[in-house]
């Protein structure tokens, strides 16, 4: 038995001073070598092509208590694990940490039903929903997200970036640029904005395709949320809140490059997906308008659908925003900046700091400011 195999299942039957000990000599780097050994192994089953293996490495993976203990040790050292859900449980010792691993497995598995809060929207009077999992939901969609995630980076597009083991929204930046820059570039543009995109994704269609133990998946996703004391079931969607929620959008989306390729004619279609955030370029209008039908009818097998208001072709000297950038050719040059609305959000969180700091000292404001200054001009938007 790896990990804790001095500590019987029955952990309710061992002292705390023992649980406690166990986990502060647990053997993390150990633990961590093992699991990224059978992740390697599951990439390299699936890009062989031996699906068959890659769903007993998993197998072995979500049933292994150095993942389990690792992945109770992510959802309790993260920001998230002041919010307790729906039972107020909350991970604050090592032996509450140590009995979660120990108690932590698939058979019989019930997901709880989210706690529904909502919280201020930047810049508006309106509130975003957020759906928070018990520590115990997170910790199962923690180990099985490492089951699915070396699976997910061997399968995934070549051209999305977001949610992506070292990718970022800067990498997405950098492909446009390259994809647009030339004097022979495209010219068109599709910005597709999908309506709801986590709220809608079909279960049937995630149930059916997602290589994930189907009994854990369908928990995850049938959860449902309680807010003013009321359970509210979902029909569709993934675990808004939840750790697994990107890594199955992107599952989801991946493919959409591949259609586009057999779909459309021209060498000039490019894709550059940042989770659900995406553009195409084409080389003329009527191209950029037959790849928004073309994806149209592979969201529509999702459970998706494009926002119409939001979705358009534009051509590139009328520029476009993306990610926080904006993109615009002027004279044949490709110009890069920060968006009107990333430029009006780093406004505002300076003027928020300087109305909260005026009993602090000069120096301790100045601080603060540059420390927002700097982070912004060096990942900005």
């Amino acid at each position: 038995m790896d990990g804790i195999s001095s500590i019987t299942q029955h952990s309710e039957d061992v002292s705390d001073r023992t649980l406690a000990k166990q986990w502060r000599k647990f053997p993390w780097k150990k633990a961590r070598v093992f699991v990224k050994r059978l992740q390697t192994r599951i990439a390299k089953a699936v890009k062989n092509g031996n699906y068959r293996l890659a769903e007993r490495l998993q197998y072995l993976l979500t049933h292994s208590h150095y993942a389990k203990v690792l992945a109770v040790h992510r959802v309790s050292g993260n920001k998230g694990r002041r919010s307790a859900g729906v039972d107020g449980e909350r991970w604050t010792t090592p032996q509450d940490k140590i009995r979660a691993a120990l108690d932590l497995s698939a058979n019989g598995y019930r997901a709880k039903p989210l706690r529904r809060t909502f919280i201020p929207k930047p810049h508006s009077s309106k509130m975003r929903p957020l759906s928070i999992p018990t520590m115990y939901d997170r910790a199962m969609q923690a180990l099985f997200a490492m089951g699915l995630t070396p699976w997910a980076e061997t399968t995934a597009d070549r051209t999305s970036f977001g949610f992506r083991m070292n990718r970022s929204a800067q990498d997405a930046a950098a492909y446009t640029f390259q994809c647009l820059s030339r004097k022979n570039s495209s010219q068109w543009i599709l910005e597709g904005d999908i309506k709801g995109c986590f709220d809608n994704f079909s279960h049937s269609w995630l149930l059916a395709n997602i290589p994930l133990d189907t009994r854990v998946l369908n928990q995850f996703l049938k959860a449902g949320y309680i807010f003013d004391g009321i359970l509210y079931r979902n029909e569709s969607g993934t675990p808004q809140g939840g750790i697994i929620s990107p890594l199955l959008a992107n599952m989801a989306l991946d493919g959409m490059e591949q259609v586009l390729k057999e779909r459309v004619q021209g060498k000039k279609v490019h894709l550059i997906r940042f989770a659900d955030d995406f553009l195409v370029t084409a080389e003329s209008e009527e191209t950029a308008v037959q790849c928004k039908q073309v994806i149209i009818e592979f969201l529509k097998e999702r459970g998706l659908e494009f926002s119409e208001e939001k979705t358009k072709v534009v051509h590139i000297n009328d520029g476009f925003d993306f990610l926080g950038w904006n993109f615009r050719k002027f004279k044949g040059k490709l110009l890069i900046r920060p968006s009107k609305k990333a430029i009006a959000a780093i406004t505002h969180k300076l003027s928020e700091v300087i109305k909260s700091a005026k009993a602090w000292k000069q120096e301790d404001l100045i601080k603060k400011l540059n420390s927002i200054i700097r982070g912004w001009a060096v990942f900005a938007p």
